[in-house]
């Protein structure tokens, strides 16, 4: 065995304690499990906690359709979806991040990837948190976002937005 195989090999069992010891015996830290959207109408799948709902929304859009996945107080995950216009996964998060900077709420970003990105709110001097993340499928375009009516602790949102990637 080589230094380097060595190396990679140590590197790699490390990664396997590290990633063990942050799951339980679910899989997930909290006991979520992947739930598939495809009985939904979109061929993906994203982490959820075993009891979440699937609620279809009612978007009057020809071209843009959403769902909601929810379960308990600390998960809830928008989806909206439809044809990809683009390609470019940095172009289209810019936009989500441009739209999420004009918000008078926003604070700062906490998190910046090239695929999506989470950030701070402050209301009434509450902090709250969200995220959006941008997914490419076939020629579908993914927009997951935190959902609406309710308040994210950074943990939560950094939970689900793993969730979703």
């Amino acid at each position: 065995m080589t230094a380097l195989s060595r190396s990679l090999f140590v590197a790699f069992c490390l990664f396997m304690v590290f990633s063990l010891s942050n799951c339980s015996a679910d899989g997930h830290v909290r006991g979520w499990q992947p739930l598939d959207l495809l009985p939904y109408g979109v061929s993906v799948s994203v982490l959820a906690p075993p009891d979440a709902e699937v609620k279809v929304g009612s978007l009057k859009s020809a071209l843009v359709s959403d769902l909601t996945i929810k379960g308990g107080s600390d998960y809830s995950i928008q989806l909206f979806y439809g044809p990809a216009i683009t390609n470019d996964i940095a172009h289209l998060k810019n936009e989500h991040l441009e739209n999420v900077r004009d918000n008078r709420y926003f604070n700062k970003i906490v998190k910046e990837e090239v695929a999506g990105f989470i950030y701070q709110s402050v209301i009434d001097s509450t902090a709250t948190y969200g995220f959006r993340f941008v997914k490419l499928q076939g020629d579908q375009e993914l927009n997951f976002q935190t959902g609406l009516g309710a308040l994210f602790s950074l943990e939560d949102v950094q939970l689900m937005y793993e969730a979703v990637k």
